[in-house]
């Protein structure tokens, strides 16, 4: 499947950082960068086109932008189908961390009534992404206070042990979010019109995915960016990213030495710092040592 979108200067620079570290070395004519995640190989040119193909190509492209065969008449029609997400009881789950060298990945299901939307509406309640920290902190605790969820964080030492050729990063998500949703459905017994997932897999991949899983929860929604048009997806975010936040707190707090969240090469400085006060091994405890930020890290060590 080939997919391409046009994009702005500003999410031209949000995907170059995005992809940074998933650049092939491949040279493409007028193309900014070429890079590959999973199994979708995405390829920005200088014009503003973005080229993705692949199996999960849409699900990629509908992170950065709109189909450009998309008319406005169709993104209206779209928005009116989205609102039933929106205006209803639902069970929704989110991740975060899967980006960030350092810190664990924290997938969060939330059950949402719809008697609850006005309240969590006035609280500003949306993807996580698009809120600062300062934010999370303060608004996560008054939500936990009025849905229903579950919780599951995987430590980056966890990751490194289960991660290799046949379990990926989407792999670890689905059954991450397997199990909130499962556990949540299962305890809780909620209302719900809707069981939405944030699609980072097509839905046959997801449920191939959790093959030898013995608890499976169906009847799932797939939505590309969930988390803006559902709000149990968004408080999931919001829940998850608080939980990273306390997580990766901790982690600072143990080894006397402040992290950067993200993978951008003030990260590899830092790992750096870490491998020359405690060594390797103590690296691979705190990253998620598949990144390229290790191999920039290591290179650049005398052992």
């Amino acid at each position: 499947m080939n997919v391409v979108i046009k994009v702005n200067d500003e999410t031209k620079q949000k995907m170059i950082e995005y992809y940074k570290d998933k650049v092939r070395d491949k040279k493409i004519p007028y193309a900014i960068f070429q890079a590959q995640e999973e199994d979708t190989v995405i390829t920005l040119y200088e014009s503003g086109k973005a080229m993705f193909q692949g199996t999960s190509a849409d699900v990629d492209a509908a992170m950065w932008g709109t189909v450009l065969d998309n008319t406005k008449e169709k993104q209206e029609e779209q928005k009116k189908k989205d609102l039933k997400y929106h205006n209803c009881s639902s069970v929704g789950s989110d991740e975060v961390g899967t980006g960030d060298y350092f810190g664990p990945i924290v997938v969060t299901a939330t059950y949402v009534k719809k008697e609850d939307i006005p309240f969590l509406e006035k609280l500003g309640v949306g993807d996580s992404k698009k809120i600062d920290d300062s934010k999370i902190l303060k608004i996560a605790p008054e939500i936990v206070k009025k849905v229903k969820y579950r919780s599951v964080i995987l430590s980056n030492k966890e990751y490194n042990e289960k991660y290799d050729k046949d379990i990926n990063m989407n792999k670890i998500k689905a059954i991450m979010h397997n199990r909130v949703l499962y556990q949540l459905m299962q305890e809780e017994k909620p209302d719900a019109d809707y069981i939405i997932v944030d699609e980072f897999a097509r839905e046959a991949r997801y449920y191939e995915y959790l093959r030898g899983i013995p608890t499976i929860q169906r009847d799932i929604t797939f939505l590309t960016k969930a988390e803006d048009k559902n709000l149990a997806v968004a408080c999931g975010s919001i829940i998850s990213r608080y939980i990273f936040l306390k997580e990766f707190d901790k982690l600072c707090d143990n080894i006397h030495i402040p992290l950067p969240k993200g993978a951008s090469k003030d990260v590899d400085k830092v790992g750096e710092e870490i491998v020359e006060k405690y060594g390797k091994e103590k690296l691979k405890d705190l990253a998620k040592f598949n990144f390229k930020n290790t191999d920039r890290i290591l290179h650049t060590m005398v052992f």
